[in-house]
């Protein structure tokens, strides 16, 4: 007969019991109710001496969670509430967050089949990890981590929505890099690779490069960059990240303000600096095409043997690692401006930086720094 125990230093009771081939079992309850453990303890050993399926387990887990609650199970689909979860992230990530979460649960989807269509609380965490192992198959670990960083956020606001008691994402270890992943990690350019790549991009091309370097804009956000964007009077360049939403001010002063006014200006104020970039970006909702372009620029400036392509077909193939990449102007302004001495408040305020953690270092930095970071950047 089953019965319950509770070790003296848990809250939780403890169902003991005899499974069909008479071999004692022993699994927490997870329960602080006398009478629901022992209920509980008697419908495991009911059940696993039947040899039930764990769906018809998992209804029975249900029935007694309805019964000595009074609250009733919620249940719905893994599909069902994917598309709910992403209704409600629509107005709080931008378009291309919201966009990498729906291609996210769509490749999901279509991993487990028809087990999507299952109610969400029979996703186990074995289902999980071979899906993060398949992506493994095609894609860097890098892009692995992140598809899985988006999954645990799926599966935690399930959890604190009440479909799920248990979080079967949450344990799941990251993929490893591989050395050569780790080898071609990103890194901040060198003044003469710099030098190297201007002499060989056309003017739009350098223009980008410099505004990139001297911003640490992202590439998308460079390409849009209007007239507007620039106010000479209060001597600023004032625009908004695409990705975090966050304003950026950069006083327009030393290397970008000379450049800016080396750029021809017509009489439209919404005119954009680089026309070429900024219709790319307006066309394909996105840099993916400036980015080849960007790198087709490394390998004629020689740094870099092989344009980054994907191995493999369509998304589905494993994008090869490159060291250098336009974000990695970002990298060369903080690094830059770490070895002129600008302090680290300073420096995260200027390209903009979006994590919590680092907000949460941030001190009030003044005009007067931002200027004196501005100018540490060199001129090229």
């Amino acid at each position: 007969m089953a019965s319950v125990w509770k070790h003296p230093s848990s809250k939780y009771w403890t169902a003991c019991f005899r499974d069909a081939t008479g071999k004692q079992r022993r699994i927490t309850t997870k329960e602080t109710n006398w009478r629901l453990a022992q209920k509980m303890a008697d419908e495991f050993e009911k059940e696993t001496r039947q040899k039930r399926s764990l769906r018809q387990f998992q209804r029975v887990l249900d029935r007694l969670h309805e019964e000595f609650s009074g609250q009733k199970v919620l249940r719905v689909s893994l599909r069902s509430y994917g598309a709910e979860w992403l209704e409600a992230k629509e107005l709080s990530v931008t378009p291309s967050t919201l966009n990498f979460y729906r291609n996210l649960l769509a490749k999901l989807f279509e991993y487990l089949g028809p087990k999507a269509d299952q109610p969400l609380s029979e996703i186990a965490q074995t289902d999980l990890v071979a899906f993060r192992n398949s992506l493994a198959q095609k894609l860097s670990a890098r892009s692995v981590n992140h598809d899985l960083y988006g999954l645990k956020m799926v599966f935690r606001s399930a959890r604190r929505d009440g479909y799920l008691a248990d979080d079967p994402a949450e344990f799941i270890e990251p993929v490893r890099q591989s050395s050569i992943e780790r080898t071609n990690s990103r890194r901040p350019f060198t003044v003469p690779e710099l030098q190297t790549l201007l002499s060989v991009a056309d003017s739009e091309w350098r223009s980008l490069i410099k505004v990139g370097l001297y911003t640490g804009g992202r590439l998308g956000d460079v390409a849009a960059l209007c007239w507007t964007n620039i106010d000479l009077q209060r001597e600023e360049l004032r625009f908004v990240a695409r990705k975090t939403r966050k304003t950026a001010v950069i006083p327009l002063i030393g290397a970008l303000r000379a450049h800016i006014e080396s750029l021809p200006a017509g009489d439209d104020p919404h005119a954009f600096l680089h026309p070429r970039a900024a219709k790319i970006v307006q066309n394909k909702s996105r840099c993916a095409a400036l980015s080849r372009e960007f790198g087709d620029l490394l390998v004629q400036a020689g740094l870099r043997e092989v344009s980054p392509r994907r191995s493999g077909s369509g998304h589905d193939g494993r994008r090869n690692s490159n060291a250098l990449c336009f974000h990695s102007l970002r990298h060369t302004a903080v690094s830059l401006l770490k070895d002129a001495g600008i302090p680290q408040a300073t420096v995260q305020e200027l390209v903009g930086h979006s994590s919590a953690e680092m907000s949460a270092l941030y001190t009030h930095v003044g005009r007067e720094s931002l200027e004196r970071a501005a100018a540490a950047l060199p001129a090229l």
